[in-house]
């Protein structure tokens, strides 16, 4: 009997160890990218008035800066990593932007490379001027979302990082799995949704804005200041009410972390 058991624990260590190995082999290889290799895509597109921007990306960053005129401008770094820099620039080439171009919509996806990727990273960090009417939807994963200066709508949604949308004067739907959220609104023209599960939100509107207020949190607390807010419901967790008598819905939500409302001129 333990002669036997030894042996089916020696097969069960065999069985393991390249298992380990394998493990232990990617782990050194993310750990040792010390190659590099980057290049800038560059593109311009004419966009027709109210047109729509899309941008999908996986792994980077994407930053959107509202601009006066017609003409959509769109830098994209692209950046490979890998063991050693020959390597890295074999890989910087599979490093594909799909573009989808239409008069009034330009589509833009960062394709994912198939196949495992051991000892290798890529990434896209999308630096964009937009006309700031445009209708503006960005997706990302593993990646913030920076925007600025819009007045069309404004679709943000992140898996893992933190959105910052600055001087925003239409509808908002910003969402992200775990990061902050930090909206600040030079009008309140739109429905604003805010989400987030694992960080805090902070939402800054001016101070005359007429809105109905839904803000809730599960782990954490929510403040308002320097707002005129008539309640219709508050706790620590939850408040409902209306800034300044009532108007456009904004609704706040977020599972830990906090909640802060504040006013332009305050902040």
């Amino acid at each position: 009997m333990s002669v036997n058991l030894r042996v089916s624990q020696r097969a069960r260590l065999v069985a393991v160890l390249p298992l380990v190995a394998v493990l232990a082999g990617c782990e050194m290889s993310v750990g040792n990218l010390a190659g590099r290799a980057t290049d800038e895509w560059t593109h311009t597109y004419p966009l027709a008035a109210g047109g729509e921007i899309e941008i999908v990306n996986t792994n980077g960053r994407i930053d959107v800066e509202g601009v006066e005129g017609s003409t959509l401008e769109v830098r994209a770094e692209r950046i490979a990593r890998a063991a050693t820099d020959a390597g890295a620039r074999e890989l910087l080439p599979r490093i594909v932007i799909k573009e989808d171009v239409k008069p009034d919509h330009v589509r833009l996806e960062t394709e994912r490379i198939s196949g495992f990727m051991i000892g290798a990273g890529i990434e896209v960090r999308y630096h964009v001027r937009a006309p700031k009417s445009a209708s503006v939807h960005v997706t990302n994963t593993n990646g913030q979302v920076a925007a600025s200066a819009l007045s069309g709508t404004l679709f943000a949604h992140t898996t893992n990082g933190s959105i910052n949308a600055k001087a925003i004067a239409g509808p908002v739907d910003a969402q992200t799995t775990n990061g902050n959220v930090t909206v600040d609104l030079a009008s309140v023209a739109g429905k604003v949704s805010v989400k987030t599960t694992n960080g805090g939100l902070v939402l800054t509107v001016p101070g005359d804005a007429k809105a109905d207020l839904s803000a809730s949190c599960t782990n954490g607390g929510i403040d308002v200041s320097g707002l005129k807010l008539d309640t219709t419901e508050s706790s620590r967790r939850h408040i409902e009410g209306t800034l300044n008598g009532g108007g456009t819905a904004i609704e706040l939500h977020t599972t830990n972390g906090g909640i802060h409302v504040r006013s332009r001129s305050a902040a």
